[in-house]
C-alpha cells in the first residue's frame, strides 16, 4: 500500500509540474502574439511609408520632366517630331 501511495504522490507531483509548465507556454505564447501584432503594425505604417516616398519620387520625377534638363528636352522633341511627321504621312494618305 505504501508504494501505491508513492506512486499516486509521483503522479501529482508531475502533474503539477506539467500544468505548471502548461501556464508558462500559455503566457508565453500570449507574449509572442502581443510581439506579432506589433510587428505587423510596424511593417504595415513601413509599408504605408514606402508607398508615400514612392509617390513623392514619382511626382519629382514628373516635375523634372516638365521643368526639363537637356537630355529630356531633346527627348520630348524627338518625340514630337516622329509624331508630328506621323501625322503628316496620315492626312497625305487621307488627302488621296
Amino acid at each position: 500500500m505504501g508504494e501505491l501511495v508513492e506512486i499516486v504522490d509521483s503522479l501529482e507531483n508531475k502533474v503539477s509540474k506539467l500544468l505548471h509548465k502548461l501556464e508558462l507556454l500559455q503566457q508565453s505564447n500570449t507574449k509572442l502574439k502581443e510581439e506579432l501584432n506589433l510587428a505587423k503594425q510596424e511593417n504595415q505604417s513601413k509599408q504605408y511609408a514606402v508607398t508615400d516616398w514612392e509617390e513623392k519620387y514619382n511626382s519629382l520625377k514628373m516635375a523634372n520632366t516638365m521643368l526639363g534638363s537637356n537630355t529630356s528636352k531633346t527627348e520630348a522633341k524627338l518625340k514630337i517630331n516622329t509624331l508630328i511627321r506621323e501625322l503628316d504621312v496620315c492626312i497625305a494618305k487621307l488627302a488621296d
